[in-house]
């Protein structure tokens, strides 16, 4: 074999990404909105030197190689300068969903054997509560000036960085197949699980990013990043925008439409990143008070599918585009990106292509998998599971082999399932798995049903999902009753809210005389589903508008 003379061991690691912040990109921004509506900005040149002393306060605080840092934080600067600084001491940047279950997140930090726990101020009533059940966390470091609360062993964030002094720190060498990012994905049933990025497959995500057919990030673009750094990285943008020179607005804890509005017609970002819902929220609040969102040249929306209609009304009533991508936790998380040839015209073939999910960035590859375990050829109409391999697609889990059946020979099955057409865009059909995805999150049906069925009143619960114009999804609780009860859907809200994530609560019962059943004994969803559809579910309530169920 004749060997290219290339540098092959060019590292690709974050220690560039770092580098490029300081010396390429040292005059861009990351701007921050505060409590009071005003922002606080830094260029990448003074986070740079902030991430240094950062650095120095990690070792300070006997971080080192392979620890798993933790962060409780919206997006906001110090949260970026902890994505940079704790992989590049060769430490674990593990984000942590503030959306989570109190139980969920107490076993993903101890799981993850979290040493030290970064937390916004904001949200320390959220995490004081469950400290104590967090025995293996060292130290719990606040961020702003707020009330610590009753958090054990706290530590101030500002306080560290001005004890760790100024000036350039040495970095230890990593290896780019060094972890340097954990966070969990609870789109299945049973415990949480973690996806272990490396400093390689977030470089090389990263890259893509940058790509026209992507988001296509660039140092003469404003990113607003509304899409929660706590979840899949926040699809890219961070790191991406490190690489670019790519100014950085984040909004904090700021999400409401209002705000959002305000934000953009002030900082005048060129692309934003979120969930349908929030795109949803800002078109809504759009129709009824002047904005000015002539700045946004690209949108990216992913999550759950976006309407054909969210996309066209942003459009043609403010021109602006919103491309869809889809990705899990498991592929870091984009995968795909729906982004079609300008130049033809905007005729129905064209909307029929951004309704897809889109086409394979490079260096992913995507194969359809048919119920004989054969390939589906892509043909536009016929369907198989979905599974992707490539240099940024999950190997397996961490410390976790209960999933292991997900990854086949070197594939990530998906559980989506969907139809390829001759152009390689996807079109996602269905999903293998009964999961709910609301606002762009996951609710496991099973695990609702279960605590549904912990009621002594419940003799068997199935949860599908049903269409929510706002949210994409929402569960559809179906209920049998023991004879003789009479607990209402309230009631049964009232049962769940301590046990379950607010936003998991169903909005509709359907109480009904049986679950429909396959051969094998297995609920048969799909009938529920047909009569969802066909709008022949009976005993259907909504919460809030009964006191009882309906007799049967």
């Amino acid at each position: 074999m004749l060997e290219g003379l290339m540098q092959d061991d060019f590292p690709l690691t974050l220690h560039h990404m770092l580098r490029r912040m300081r010396s390429c990109h040292p005059g861009a921004e990351v701007v921050t909105l505060t409590p009071d509506g005003s922002t606080e900005r830094v260029t990448f040149g003074e986070t740079a030197e902030r991430v240094d002393r950062l650095a120095r306060a990690l070792g300070n605080l006997g971080i080192g190689p392979g620890d798993r840092v933790g962060t409780f934080a919206w997006n906001n600067q110090r949260h970026f300068e902890l994505y940079m600084a704790i992989p590049c001491v060769g430490a674990v940047l593990h984000t942590l969903n503030i959306r989570l279950f109190a139980e969920q997140l107490t076993y993903i930090v101890n799981h993850a054997n979290d040493e030290v726990i970064f937390v916004d101020d904001s949200l320390v009533p959220l995490l004081e509560k469950l400290a104590p059940q967090m025995p293996g966390v060292r130290h719990f470091v606040v961020m702003g000036d707020g009330d610590a609360g009753d958090l054990p062993r706290t530590l101030r964030y500002e306080d560290l960085l001005e004890q760790a002094g100024p000036g350039a720190f040495d970095y230890p060498a990593v290896d780019e197949r060094q972890a340097a990012a954990l966070c969990y994905t609870s789109g299945t049933t049973g415990n949480p699980k973690g996806v272990l990025y490396s400093h390689r497959s977030i470089c090389l995500h990263s890259t893509a990013t940058l790509m026209t057919d992507a988001l296509a990030l660039s140092r003469r673009d404003r990113a607003l990043v509304v899409v929660p750094m706590f979840h899949a990285n926040a699809w890219g943008i961070p790191h991406g925008a490190a690489l670019a020179g790519t100014d950085l607005i984040m909004p904090d804890r700021f999400l409401q439409a209002e705000s959002l509005a305000a934000l953009i017609a002030a900082e005048r970002p060129t692309i934003v990143g979120c969930v349908p819902t929030i795109f949803a929220d800002l078109l809504r609040y759009a129709e009824q008070h002047p904005v000015d969102l002539s700045s946004l040249k690209n949108a990216a929306c992913g999550g759950s599918a976006v309407p054909r209609q969210l996309m066209k009304d942003f459009q043609e009533r403010h021109d602006v585009r919103v491309f869809q991508a889809w990705g899990m936790t498991e592929t870091s998380p984009m995968a795909t990106y729906s982004r079609p040839d300008e130049s033809r015209g905007h005729d129905d073939a064209y909307w029929d292509d951004r309704a897809k999910q889109g086409r394979p960035l490079p260096w992913v590859e995507l194969r359809l998998i048919g119920d004989d375990e054969e390939e589906v050829d892509w043909d536009g109409q016929s369907t198989g599971e979905v599974q992707v391999r490539g240099p940024w697609i999950a190997a397996r889990y961490f410390n976790d082999d209960s999933g292991d059946e997900k990854f086949d020979k070197g594939w990530l099955r998906t559980g989506d399932i969907a139809a390829m057409d001759p152009q390689g865009s996807m079109q996602i059909t269905d999903r293998a798995k009964d999961v709910i995805k609301s606002g762009g999150e996951w609710i496991s049906s099973v695990e609702l049903e279960n605590e549904v069925m912990a009621h002594p009143d419940v003799v068997e619960a199935a949860v599908i999902a049903k269409p929510d114009e706002r949210w994409a999804e929402r569960p559809l609780c179906c209920v049998v009753l023991r004879e003789g009860a009479d607990i209402s859907a309230d009631g049964l809200i009232e049962h769940l809210r301590p046990r379950v994530a607010k936003w998991w609560l169903p909005d509709e019962f359907a109480f009904i005389a049986e679950v429909p059943k396959t051969s094998v004994g297995k609920f048969d969803k799909k009938v529920l589903r047909r009569q969802l559809g066909e709008e022949t579910l009976p005993g259907r309530v909504m919460v809030g508008t009964s006191s009882a169920a309906p007799s049967s």
